[in-house]
């Protein structure tokens, strides 16, 4: 058999065959690379070749006012954190010598031994170092140390209005009131950062790949709050529980003509600046806000309102009181004995008898009963118009709805009512009350409470739109007229009162029983007081209540007297000029 001879040119087609098919090879491999995968390796190059840095925006500050000027409550400072590299240090005992001497309190426990962590890079052995701490030991040129400088909240007036400031935590989040409720509008957007660099990471400045998007601050708040208000509602209250005996106690002052809060006190307090050391969660609340319970007795002047505004009775109109009333399968009966008779419900409201205002509701019925009629009437004017029960809206974290219990629902009924009718069966906050309260005594108008007054822009105070009433007509002029004269006939009765002469204070004491383990408790009661003052127009709403554990604190006796205190240095403060 003759062996295989290739034709003439079979080899240099084979070749050319091979030479094709390894260069379809480089093109299929640089079709997949170029065009596939393109994509995938321009991020690998950009995240060799480009820098990318976060600009953190600075937390907008809060600004209370003092008078017509707005004031700062909340602040940022710059502070250091020192850091260490074990690998690095040569002298351990000269670094731990300069930080004791020069840190103190602002190094870590154990600094000493985590210096020593040689297989690590990066220690932290100091925070929250001031500047000047951070230069003195810069300047003992220590090898081996680094500081990296981080923001932190400085509260200069210490613990006052810390319910409605809120804190600011570790990791940058606001925490309850107005830090926590205005979180992201005072934090700002962080900017950004992209810079193309070359391999010894110097930034190139000519290309179109460079980003830089500026960061944006955080709005600088100026609250409604006063803090010269402030300050002495707090003292007034602190002298009042010291006084009384009890434990806890918070004030609300409100402008009843545009709902801003000109204060807001509770006791317990803390310090925002060192809320981690606040053994009990307790002390973050606002109570004012995040606190509903039966308001007791200053129900009464919403009943007597609604009474009022829908034409069953006027002050003068009069009743038989025997003490006691009985509603359904209950006997409601008054803490006041012995007036009596044919008596007025003036008399009724000046004596706080539960009796008065349960005839009211069977008024707003059919004179007999607490009917449908009269229950929904209730629940119009206490819900619906006073609103009470809702959640106001205020800028302040962590509000509380508290219910009014519908006469739809199986538990609105009757009796339910007649509590309702003298302040139980119900749960408010104090804010409801007072914003309820003062569309009662301004003429029916409703407006949103707010703590806000306007902001800070670029050093000048920019004010919020003067506030319209979210409801008109809530009660007439001529209801909020007689209420407001109701009220200062009530208060000329009190005991011990010393009010201003020339003005027109007028209020309603509250002594509200307290649930425990779902009954009325015998040992404990809240005492309150809620009421205005002003000239010819009624220019502030105070709000007190003060409770304890196991205390039976009274409205008349614990809670008047701050408010006392409280609506004569207001009558100074704001300069009130006396009637006629």
């Amino acid at each position: 058999m003759k062996p295989a001879v290739l034709r003439h040119g079979s080899r240099s087609r084979i070749l050319a065959a091979v030479i094709l098919g390894i260069a379809a090879i480089f093109v299929i491999r640089l079709f997949y690379l170029q065009i596939i995968q393109h994509n995938h390796y321009v991020e690998l190059a950009q995240s060799e070749q480009m820098t990318r840095e976060r600009i953190p925006a600075k937390r907008g500050e809060i600004y209370a006012m003092s008078g017509e000027s707005p004031v700062k409550m909340v602040l940022n400072e710059t502070v250091y954190t020192v850091f260490v590299d074990p690998s690095v240090i040569s002298d351990y005992s000269k670094v731990a010598d300069v930080m004791k001497q020069v840190a103190g309190g602002n190094v870590r426990d154990g600094f000493e031994d985590l210096m020593k962590k040689t297989e690590t890079r990066y220690q932290v052995i100091a925070n929250k170092v001031t500047r000047l701490q951070a230069d003195k030991i810069k300047e003992a040129g220590l090898k081996g140390i680094g500081f990296m400088a981080v923001s932190q909240r400085v509260y200069p007036e210490q613990s006052l209005a810390s319910q409605v400031l809120g804190f600011v935590d570790t990791e940058g989040e606001g925490k309850y009131g107005l830090e926590g409720f205005e979180n992201d509008e005072l934090k700002g957007v962080d900017g950004r950062l992209e810079t193309v660099t070359d391999v010894s990471d110097v930034p190139l400045t000519i290309g179109d790949r460079n980003v830089r998007e500026a960061a944006k601050n955080g709005k600088n708040i100026v609250m409604s709050l006063d803090r010269n208000i402030q300050s002495h509602t707090e003292q007034a209250l602190a002298a009042g529980l010291t006084r009384t005996g009890a434990t806890r106690g918070s004030v609300l002052v409100m402008n009843p003509l545009n709902g801003q809060v000109l204060a807001m006190a509770n006791l317990p307090t803390y310090n925002p600046g060192k809320y981690f050391e606040v053994n009990d969660a307790a002390a973050f609340n606002n109570g004012t806000i995040s606190e509903p319970y039966e308001p007791g007795s200053d129900v009464k002047t919403f009943t007597m309102a609604t009474g009022i505004d829908k034409g069953v009775v006027r002050a003068s109109d009069t009743f038989n009181n025997t003490d006691t009333i009985k509603i359904e399968d209950r006997t409601i009966g008054n803490a006041t004995k012995g007036h009596t008779g044919v008596i007025s419900f003036q008399t009724a409201l000046t004596f706080s008898l539960n009796t008065g205002f349960v005839t009211v509701a069977q008024r707003l019925g059919d004179g007999r009963s607490i009917n449908r009629t009269a229950r929904d009437t209730m629940y119009e004017y206490f819900h619906d118009r006073f609103r009470l029960g809702q959640l106001t809206g205020i800028e302040l974290a962590n509000e509380a709805k508290g219910i009014i219990i519908s006469p739809d629902d199986p538990d609105g009924n009757a009796v339910r009512y007649s509590n309702m009718s003298f302040g139980q069966g119900l749960d408010a906050t104090m804010v409801q009350v007072s914003g309820g309260f003062s569309a009662m005594i301004n003429g029916g108008n409703y407006f949103k409470p707010t703590i806000i007054a306007g902001e800070m822009v670029d050093g000048t105070f920019k004010k919020e739109v003067a506030a319209q009433p979210l409801q008109s007509g809530v009660v007439t002029q001529s209801t909020s007229d007689q209420m407001r004269q109701m009220m200062q006939t009530a208060r000329a009765s009190s005991f011990g009162r010393t009010d201003k002469q020339g003005y027109n204070i007028g209020g309603k004491t509250g002594t509200s029983q307290v649930i425990r383990n779902g009954q009325y408790s015998d040992t404990e009661t809240i005492g309150t007081y809620l009421g205005y003052g002003g000239a010819e127009t009624p220019e502030y709403v105070i709000m007190v209540s003060v409770s304890g554990d196991n205390r039976q604190l009274q409205g008349a006796r614990d809670a008047l007297p701050i408010f006392t205190d409280i609506s004569n240095w207001m009558i100074d403060y704001l300069k009130i000029q006396p009637k006629g």
